[in-house]
């Protein structure tokens, strides 16, 4: 039943921006699908895959690899994590993003990235700056959901020597797109 209540509200809030607007990106869609997906097999509340890594759910979320579907790609290391940084992103500040940002309205994709860029401890998609858990990403000991950064902070900062300042942003480098094969 729970599973019903979140679909019909992701369907709500893709409805609510269609009115909005009038109109949608594609892979923005998609990204919402993937997310979809993911909420059925690594939801909070039966968190199937506590494996995965964050940084697989995110990549996956924004389609970065070239699969059908969730359970046809590998988990995603974090060297490996931090070299699709360094390749498909770059650097910004938060005040660069728009503030009414919707990931499904936007041609431009972003990642919250937790800790050195090159030794990332996690990835959390910016999904809607308009909601109070604007982040989608898998925490490490639950399945996958949406967080405020509030809820971000208390998770990771003070552990592992991560701090404020080890929060910070990327979006997706607009030249050419490398999705890979599983």
């Amino acid at each position: 039943m729970q599973k019903h209540i979140k679909d019909e509200t992701a369907e709500a809030a893709v409805t609510s921006s269609q009115q909005r607007t009038g109109q949608l990106y594609h892979e923005g869609i998609l990204v919402e699908e993937r997310i979809r997906e993911i909420l059925m097999l690594c939801d909070r509340n039966h968190p199937l895959y506590e494996q995965v890594s964050s940084f697989s759910v995110a990549l996956y979320a924004l389609g970065y690899f070239n699969c059908s579907d969730f359970m046809s790609f590998h988990d995603v290391l974090v060297f490996e994590a931090a070299e699709i940084l360094r390749e498909e992103y770059s650097p910004v500040e938060y005040d660069d993003i728009a503030t009414d940002y919707r990931i499904a309205e936007s041609g431009d994709q972003y990642l919250l990235v937790i800790g050195d860029p090159l030794f990332p401890v996690h990835f959390a998609v910016l999904v809607n700056n308009a909601t109070e858990r604007p982040y989608f990403s898998k925490l490490p000991l639950f399945g996958a959901g949406y967080d405020s950064m509030a809820e971000l902070v208390a998770e990771f900062c003070g552990k592992d020597g991560v701090g404020l300042e080890d929060f910070r942003y990327y979006r997706k480098n607009r030249q050419g797109r490398s999705c890979r094969q599983p």
